[in-house]
C-alpha cells in the first residue's frame, strides 16, 4: 500500500524539521517548502493527501495558498490543515472560509496532530454511506454523487466538512444534533476537536449559504438543527 503524501509548509525551520521527522517516524512520505510560492508549487508537482500549511509564510500568505489550492483541480480535494500562532475566532472562521480542513493554534502537541492528520487521512478514505444522492429543502439542494451544493440553483462551493455537516442536517429536518454528534458525523468519531469548533464550522457554512442561513437553526443547550418546512 502506497504512503499517503504529506506536504509541509513552514518558514519556521526548527519546527517544519521536528513535523518532517516525526511524520517520515510515522509512515508517511513528506516534502517541504519555506514559501507560499514554493509550497503551491510543491503542491501542484507532488499532489499531496494533506497539506500542513502555515498561515504567516513568506512570499505569498497561507490564507492566499489555500484559496488558490481550492481553485484548482489537481488540489482541490488535498485536506488542508492551516498552522498558526492566531487563536482569535475571527481568524479561524477566514481559514475556514478558504477551504481549510482543520485549523490547528501554535503551540501544538506534536503527538495530538499526528491523531488528527491520521483521522483526517482515515475519512478521507473512507466513502459516503449512501442512502440517496441528492435531497432538497428550503431552497438548498445538496447531492452526494457530485459532491456538490445550490442555493436557489446557485452554486455554492463548501469545504469537505462543512459539506458533511449540510448533508447530516439537512437529511433529518427538525431533528436536534448536539455538537458531539455533528463532530462524529462531519469530522469522524476517531477526531480529537472541541466541541466549539462545530460552531465555527457552523458560522462558515451559515455565511456561505447566505438568505438560506435560517434554515440552519441554533438549538440552545444543544446544539443545531436543520429547519421544518
Amino acid at each position: 500500500m502506497p504512503k499517503s503524501k504529506i506536504l509541509v509548509v513552514e518558514d519556521d525551520r526548527a519546527l517544519s524539521e521536528i513535523l518532517i521527522y516525526n511524520l517520515e517516524k510515522a509512515g508517511f512520505d513528506v516534502f517541504k517548502a519555506m514559501d507560499g510560492r514554493d509550497g503551491l508549487n510543491q503542491a501542484q508537482l507532488r499532489l499531496p493527501d494533506l497539506i500542513l500549511l502555515d498561515v504567516m509564510l513568506p512570499v505569498m500568505d497561507g490564507m492566499e495558498v489555500c484559496r488558490r489550492l481550492r481553485a484548482q483541480p489537481e488540489t482541490a480535494t488535498a485536506t488542508i490543515i492551516m498552522l498558526t500562532a492566531k487563536s482569535e475566532e475571527s481568524d479561524q472562521l477566514v481559514g475556514f472560509s478558504v477551504g481549510a480542513d482543520d485549523y490547528v493554534t501554535k503551540p501544538f502537541s506534536v503527538r495530538v496532530l499526528l491523531e488528527r492528520i491520521k483521522a483526517l487521512l482515515r475519512r478521507k478514505s473512507r466513502p459516503i454511506e449512501e442512502d440517496a444522492d441528492t435531497v432538497a429543502r428550503l431552497g438548498i439542494a445538496l447531492d452526494r454523487r457530485r459532491y456538490r451544493v445550490t442555493v436557489d440553483a446557485g452554486l455554492v462551493d463548501l469545504t469537505k466538512t462543512e459539506f458533511r455537516l449540510l448533508d447530516t442536517l439537512i437529511r433529518q429536518p427538525g431533528r436536534a444534533f448536539d455538537r458531539s454528534e455533528l463532530i462524529d458525523s462531519a469530522l469522524g468519531e476517531d477526531t480529537l476537536v472541541l466541541e466549539r469548533t462545530i460552531d465555527v464550522h457552523i458560522r462558515a457554512l451559515r455565511k456561505k449559504i447566505g438568505e438560506k442561513a435560517d434554515a440552519i437553526e441554533t438549538v440552545r443547550g444543544v446544539g443545531y438543527r436543520f429547519r421544518e418546512e
